[in-house]
């Protein structure tokens, strides 16, 4: 078993690209460090907006000792194909054909799902859309929509959030936002971290991030809610400006299976901020649901 860069490839392992439907190249990082010998079951975790697949690395190595961790890079994200009209193939539907795809290629009929922010409202309609493949739903501060005040605050003082992406670029916006800070790090995180959180957003194709601001300005989960069958944990910072209160109480009233679990602070990369915490609760969740105990 040869370890790369954090990624556990066992052998036999397949390519990590899989192929979309419409002929794109899509990449995905697999985290393997369970028995050979146990059939563990697949956590397919998504990233939200502007990210990739290395931004659950905090988190993957508490997960991967029991579960076959499954990491996409969202189509024209990190190291998938750019190669396909973003206008026209940036859209829920598209993101959840591409995951089942993925799916596909690992061989997972059925898999737990986490998804981050924007990567959650993709499970919100996952789990709904497709209630056979969902076995449980993760949310890491994953709102409704993307209000009004969010969507302000990521235009930078500029008429909209597109019209900022298009006069700053990727990495200049994504500069912007490690210094207003806004819900992301607390003062005392480490400035290393926050250093390649920014970096690594700036990378991503600005033409990309345009037509994924135009869908996040208008997606709206709350048709999905009522939908969903499968069991759902909810991890939500106990101050957060993107998931309003509002929010939060449909999201607790609309889905009839959930748990929502409060983490200290304001800020919004859960996930990040707080990997450990994170990854006890969704071990904890899935184990009630799996039927095995995730500790040794």
């Amino acid at each position: 078993m040869a370890i790369i860069t954090c990624i556990t490839w066992k052998r036999g392992s397949k390519l990590p690209y899989a192929r979309s439907k419409d002929g794109i190249n899509l990449h995905y990082r697999i985290h393997d460090c369970t028995d050979e010998w146990k059939n563990a079951p697949y956590l397919i975790l998504q990233h939200g907006y502007a990210r990739s697949s290395k931004f659950w690395n905090r988190m993957v190595p508490y997960l991967c000792r029991w579960y076959k961790v499954i990491c996409p890079d969202l189509r024209g994200l990190g190291e998938s194909s750019k190669d396909f009209d973003f206008d026209a193939r940036i859209n829920v539907a598209q993101y959840i054909e591409d995951l089942e795809c993925i799916a596909a290629h690992v061989g997972a009929k059925e898999f737990h799902f986490g998804g981050e922010s924007l990567g959650g409202i993709i499970g919100f309609a996952l789990a709904a859309e497709r209630p056979r493949l969902v076995r449980t739903l993760s949310l890491f501060t994953a709102p409704l929509e993307i209000d009004a005040a969010t969507q302000k605050a990521f235009a930078f003082g500029h008429d909209s959030w597109t019209d900022a992406l298009r006069t700053m670029g990727s990495h200049g916006w994504a500069l912007e936002g490690k210094r207003s800070g806004r819900s992301s790090f607390p003062a005392d995180d480490d400035p290393g971290h926050i250093e390649w959180y920014s970096a690594e957003m700036g990378k991503s194709d600005v033409n990309v991030l345009i037509a994924m601001a135009k869908l996040a300005s208008k997606v709206d989960a709350r048709p999905f809610l009522k939908r969903i069958e499968a069991p759902v944990l909810g991890l939500y910072p106990a101050a957060g400006a993107v998931t309003s209160q509002d929010q939060l109480a449909q999201i607790r009233q609309d889905i009839r299976n959930i748990k929502i679990v409060h983490l200290p602070g304001p800020y919004h990369l859960v996930q990040s901020l707080q990997p450990a915490a994170c990854a006890e609760q969704v071990l904890h969740f899935l184990a009630l649901h799996d039927g095995h105990v995730c500790h040794e």
